[in-house]
């Protein structure tokens, strides 16, 4: 069989360009293509990528929320047992799943003067509204509505309260907004004093660790818990509950009015279910303010 047959055949068969190279390779390896268009011997060296040029990332801290079962378990008592093998560690097991939702207030009087002043907009209102009647089409049973004690935090959780009846409503200073931890990179048209970020980071750690958790081993059910804040709280929440660098925070951007839902499940693992979702307001409702 000549060598146009079997390459015509070749590709018949395969249709593709590695067997025009590969046909290619052999024609000139028996000579078919004379001196003039020999191919050059030059050795091609094909690297692989070296995992060592990613950078490094650290593992899960599973204990990250201080309610690991066997961290729960007095020494002594964990000693003698074991690790698994203690009644103690199987009554601190969590069952159940927690699911958080963080809203952040809608629209606001910007020129206000104080916290007092600075109340909602009528488009704020609006926005609320749009956002009470989001939740309530989840079908879920919420178990409580807890918002900052701030009066436009506080207004929106009473306009999205109508939508959810029997809802228990619970104020809280420590989600209250401010500066959490200062932000890389770093702006220039925001730098709040360094006792600024002392202070409030502080606070909103707190709020973090009171609010953001897996569920007690008590919790039989899973709970849907809501909570109306603030754009920093929420940012910087989201960022420690899924062990990014807090230090980020200011890199998300949520709207007024928007959801973030976050799952912590009984092991520790958390997952972000939405991020600022807001596709639920007409367009010309959007504010980011």
């Amino acid at each position: 069989m000549s060598f146009r047959r079997a390459f015509r055949l070749a590709c018949g068969f395969a249709g593709g360009s590695a067997v025009l190279v590969c046909a290619a390779v052999a024609a000139d390896t028996h000579g078919f293509f004379g001196e003039r268009y020999r191919f050059r011997q030059t050795p091609v060296v094909v690297s692989a990528a070296q995992p060592s040029a990613w950078p490094s990332v650290s593992g899960w801290d599973t204990n990250w929320d201080k309610r690991d079962p066997s961290s729960m378990v007095n020494g002594k008592r964990k000693e003698s047992a074991g690790d698994n093998g203690s009644p103690d560690v199987e009554n601190n097991k969590p069952k159940a799943t927690r699911h958080i939702f963080l809203i952040r207030h809608s629209q606001y009087n910007l020129s206000g003067n104080g916290d007092k002043e600075r109340v909602l907009t009528p488009l704020g209102r609006e926005q609320a509204e749009f956002t009470g009647q989001r939740l309530a089409s989840l079908g879920l049973e919420y178990d409580v509505l807890i918002h900052s004690s701030m009066t436009r935090a506080t207004e929106t959780a009473n306009i999205i309260s109508k939508y959810l009846p029997g809802v228990e409503l619970i104020s809280c200073d420590l989600l209250r907004e401010g500066a959490p931890i200062e932000p890389v990179p770093p702006i220039t048209n925001w730098k709040p004093e360094a006792v600024q970020y002392h202070e409030d980071g502080a606070r909103i750690e707190a709020a973090f660790r009171r609010y953001i958790h897996r569920a007690d081993a008590k919790q039989k059910e899973d709970s849907y818990e809501i909570v109306v804040c603030h754009a920093n709280v929420i940012r910087y929440f989201v960022c420690r509950a899924l062990q990014f660098p807090p230090e980020g925070w200011l890199r998300l951007g949520l709207n007024n009015g928007s959801i973030t839902w976050l799952t912590i499940r009984p092991s520790g693992r958390v997952s972000l279910r939405a991020l600022g979702d807001s596709g639920f307001m007409p367009p010309d409702k959007l504010t980011r303010t």
